[in-house]
């Protein structure tokens, strides 16, 4: 089990975020909670303001094969897997990859790439249904912090049990009350939000082994603006 941030070439914000309690309110996390045409397509405030494919996985996508030595007929697998971008990404890289992706949003399978999305079955995020040490390796980006803790537990034992290993996950934390603060008026459906050193409890409690990022204030390059209004902007 180690911390490492195998999304450092992803495109980081250049701007600061600008956020407060009256920048996402209850309305934008209910509509963002149903994960359907609104969270990925509709306003920025419900989620990703339009998603499109753009290519900004590919280094990801390498990365992942360097790191996890991917070779040819290697499996892996990628819980919430949105549209299939890095999917996608890893097919062109190796086509004799094994994709596997898993999506509880039917709408984000509706309009998944066409190259991937064969490979993409609706599932929730708790219950995998594969083999122990099925994969060789597994990746979910932004899932286990969206569940309950309970949840969360689970997600993190069926990732160690249906992988060989080697998984990276990233996890919603902060080190202190105006991180904790600053990163709860961004999050949509961040449900488990805790203290590195909590996280890190919750990891071995699970008897999880794979890499992990913690998603952070800081790393998100969040600033509290304290105007009434605000709208997001990247």
């Amino acid at each position: 089990m180690r911390e490492f941030n195998l999304l450092g070439d992803y495109p980081e914000p250049k701007k600061p975020r600008y956020v407060n309690q009256n920048l996402r309110t209850i309305d934008n996390r209910i509509i963002a909670s149903y994960r359907s045409k609104e969270f990925f397509d509709g306003n920025r405030n419900n989620g990703y303001g339009g998603m499109v494919y753009d290519g900004r996985w590919k280094n990801i996508a390498k990365r992942i094969c360097e790191k996890y030595e991917i070779k040819n007929n290697s499996k892996i697998l990628q819980i919430n897997c949105e549209k299939g971008f890095l999917l996608n990404d890893l097919q062109e890289l190796n086509p004799k990859i094994k994709i596997y992706g898993l999506e509880s949003s039917k709408y984000a399978i509706d309009n998944a790439l066409p190259s991937v999305k064969k490979f993409i079955n609706y599932s929730d995020k708790i219950n995998l249904e594969f083999e122990d040490n099925f994969f060789d390796f597994v990746i979910a980006i932004g899932t286990v912090y969206s569940l309950n803790l309970s949840d969360a537990i689970k997600c993190l034992k069926e990732i160690q049990r249906v992988s060989k290993g080697k998984s990276f996950i990233t996890l919603g934390a902060y080190e202190n009350e105006k991180d904790k603060k600053l990163f709860s008026y961004w999050t949509l459906l961040g449900s488990t939000i805790l203290k590195k050193s909590e996280w890190l409890k919750v990891l071995k409690h699970s008897g999880f082994t794979g890499d992990y990022k913690f998603n952070t204030a800081t790393s998100l390059n969040l600033i509290e603006n304290t105007h009434m209004c605000l709208k997001y902007e990247e």
